[in-house]
């Protein structure tokens, strides 16, 4: 079994580089092939239906879709919280389903990047300090730690409040503390889950710009959303419905990727 705790030859979609998925052909970062997710009863609940779906390197997409239309079991599939009933998740060219719970873990730490609605910061520790949690299994010392996450949020444009805590932060701070959190690791990709819920429409819209500058510098960010304006404002919108991909605003062929760097992991 591949170790993934300290993957070889990681390669993450934090270079700086034109973001356009079809403007030549890119890595594939997240695949979904087949997937179908059911939970126990009588009949089983089947929450997924038979998703697949490919992410490539540089991409900015909403998966967007009311409440009960499944986006949020989507979101624990491709942030490898959950497993798929049947079906098939890469992450980064790494198949998720031979991989042991622990390698896994390894595979979310290095890999993916999560913004959640609640920020979900440590309210005793600074801002900078909240930033370096996003590096502490990555068995990196405590003095680079800190420099990466001093450049994280000077990328978000909070280098003015790194020694501020939670409580002495706005809402939009404290969202994009979270976001450096994210990115501090420079994942292959960032899973923002409804990242402008709790903010109003002046600071949602700072955020949504702060995404786009970020997905020009090369980050890959996927925002899960219910919010079809927030979805409106991103160059691709995957609407879900009943557990199924209602549409796909950029048709899967229309974007060249790049099919010999697909690795192939076994146990």
């Amino acid at each position: 079994m591949i170790s993934v705790t300290n993957p070889p030859e990681v390669r993450t979609g934090g270079s700086h580089r034109d973001a356009d998925p079809t403007s030549s052909p890119r890595r594939t970062v997240l695949e979904l092939t087949d997937v179908v997710r059911e939970y126990p009863g009588t009949p089983p609940v089947r929450a997924i239906d038979g998703v697949s779906l490919r992410i490539l390197d540089g991409e900015l997409l909403a998966i967007v879709g009311p409440s009960g239309s499944g986006k949020s079991t989507l979101l624990n599939l491709i942030g490898t919280l959950d497993r798929p009933t049947t079906g098939r998740v890469a992450i980064d060219g790494v198949d998720t389903g031979v991989l042991s719970d622990p390698a896994l873990a390894g595979l979310r730490s290095a890999r993916l990047g999560f913004v959640f609605q609640q920020f979900h910061l440590l309210a005793g520790m600074s801002a900078v300090d909240n930033v370096a949690t996003g590096l502490l299994y990555r068995g990196e010392p405590k003095r680079a730690r800190r420099r990466r996450a001093i450049d994280a949020l000077e990328r978000v444009g909070l280098g003015h409040r790194l020694g501020h805590t939670p409580n002495t932060l706005s809402g939009g701070e404290r969202q994009r503390v979270a976001i450096a959190r994210a990115l501090v690791g420079d994942p292959a990709i960032v899973l923002a889950d409804e990242p402008t819920g709790n903010l109003d429409s002046k600071t949602s819209d700072e955020i949504v710009g702060l995404m786009h500058d970020l997905n020009a510098e090369g980050s890959t960010i996927v925002v899960i959303t219910h919010d079809r304006e927030l979805a409106s404002d991103l160059p691709r919108q995957v609407t879900v419905r009943d557990g199924s991909i209602e549409h796909d605003s950029v048709p899967p062929n229309s974007m060249p990727y790049d099919s010999t760097d697909d690795r192939q992991v076994a146990p």
